[in-house]
């Protein structure tokens, strides 16, 4: 039986507070669940939806792991901030990656650090 998992590439370039960090997050992975199948969402909620937060560079190298995550037909949802907060009006923070298969995530997100 397969596990399934969430991952949420964060922007370290922003240097986001953690409160503004903590809800671009959770944008992300509401976001991200809302566009996966509903069969591969029953097994993860059934597995305890497990979800990753890793650390990524910059915006360059988030379109890099969005690019390779469409090759493997994985679900993403890109964030954008509305900019009436802490940065400004447009800017990209994060990503998720799933919920699916988590070998399958693991291909091009494993050697990424935890945040």
């Amino acid at each position: 039986m397969s596990e399934y998992k969430q991952v949420i590439l964060v922007r370290m370039d922003l240097k986001l507070p953690k409160g503004k960090l903590a809800v671009q997050v959770a944008h992300a992975s509401v976001e991200g669940t809302h566009r996966s199948d509903k069969e591969i969402i029953k097994h993860w909620r059934a597995e305890g939806m497990k979800k990753v937060v890793l650390k990524i560079n910059d915006l360059e190298e988030l379109y890099k792991f969005e690019q390779e995550a469409k090759k493997l037909n994985l679900i993403t949802a890109v964030i954008t901030d509305a900019g009436h907060t802490t940065v400004a009006p447009g800017t990209t923070t994060c990503m998720a990656i799933g919920p699916d298969v988590e070998t399958k995530i693991d291909k091009i997100t494993g050697q990424l650090k935890i945040l």
